[in-house]
């Protein structure tokens, strides 16, 4: 990592058990922006073998809980003594582009007001992932939610994906991917960083809608790419990963609807997503 100076970002990455792929990470960072950062892992596991190995050899300082902190709590972890201006919150399953943070940093300049930033995540075969979507509408989010994964051409899903990222314009969004996210420490704190009660997953989309409320922007920036591997932690522990997916859907869901006359949305996302989870952990088995 760079040491010329204070460090104008913090880089975050909530590791569980990592492999080879956080060598990647930590490697492709360092092209990445020429600015001073500071890497922080934070390991959720019980081996921090290959996490020590690897910030040994990149500069990085190592956090260990104690215990599994989750996504949010580990990246909250990791921010929680920062003092520099710019936070970043990563996967360790990410390639860097080169220059991708800086063009970042750099379309922070141009938006002021905004309090998170998201690259273009690209997948493997270099299609690009929908990672800057617009918060939910009623029917929209439930249906998407229950439906998405076991009728993908449900009508709700369709309608929301129409309504998600254009490829190629810079624009704002109501909530930027996890997987990579750039956010303005101001903001962050001021929100109170993300919130502890999703364990895993919705946790980006809860502080992006929190981020708004709170009168700042989340802006996509296409620009900056970066290669996001995907599915390692998926591919080791399938039903845990899908149970989590579930939990936090319903947590969100149940939150963003709980006035008292949309008790049957609650009642139906409650039965639509626990059906849903049965099957997807019938077939991960």
């Amino acid at each position: 990592m760079s040491t010329a100076g204070p460090a104008l970002i913090r880089v975050i990455c909530v590791v569980y058990h990592p492999g080879p792929e956080l060598e990647d990470f930590a490697t492709s960072l360092e092209s990445a922006t020429s600015a001073p950062v500071e890497l922080v892992f934070v390991d959720n596991g019980t081996d921090d073998t290959v996490t020590r190995h690897v910030a040994a050899a990149h500069g990085a300082r190592v956090l260990v809980p104690g215990t599994n902190l989750g996504y949010g709590g580990g990246a909250n972890a990791g921010a929680a003594d920062a003092e520099t201006p710019w936070l970043v919150v990563a996967n360790s399953d990410l390639v860097w582009g080169p220059g991708s943070l800086d063009q970042l940093v750099d379309a922070a300049s141009r938006h002021p007001g905004a309090g998170s930033f998201g690259p273009a995540l690209l997948n493997l075969d270099g299609t690009v992932y929908p990672s800057a979507r617009e918060l939910p509408s009623l029917t929209q989010g439930a249906g998407h939610a229950v439906f998405s994964r076991v009728w993908p051409t449900n009508p709700w899903t369709l309608a929301y994906q129409q309504r998600q990222q254009v490829a190629g314009e810079e624009r704002t969004a109501g909530w930027l991917s996890g997987a990579c996210l750039l956010v303005r420490r101001e903001a962050f704190e001021a929100v109170g960083g993300f919130d502890t009660s999703y364990f895993m997953f919705f946790e980006d989309l809860d502080l992006g809608e929190r981020l708004g409320l709170a009168g700042w922007h989340n802006v996509y920036v296409p620009t900056a790419r970066v290669t996001h591997v995907g599915g390692t932690s998926w591919r080791e522990r399938p039903a845990r990963m899908i149970s989590a997916h579930h939990a936090s859907a319903g947590l969100y869901l149940t939150r963003r609807y709980h006035r008292w006359f949309e008790w049957p949305v609650r009642v139906a996302v409650r039965a639509g997503l626990k059906a849903r989870e049965m099957l997807e952990l019938r077939a991960a088995r």
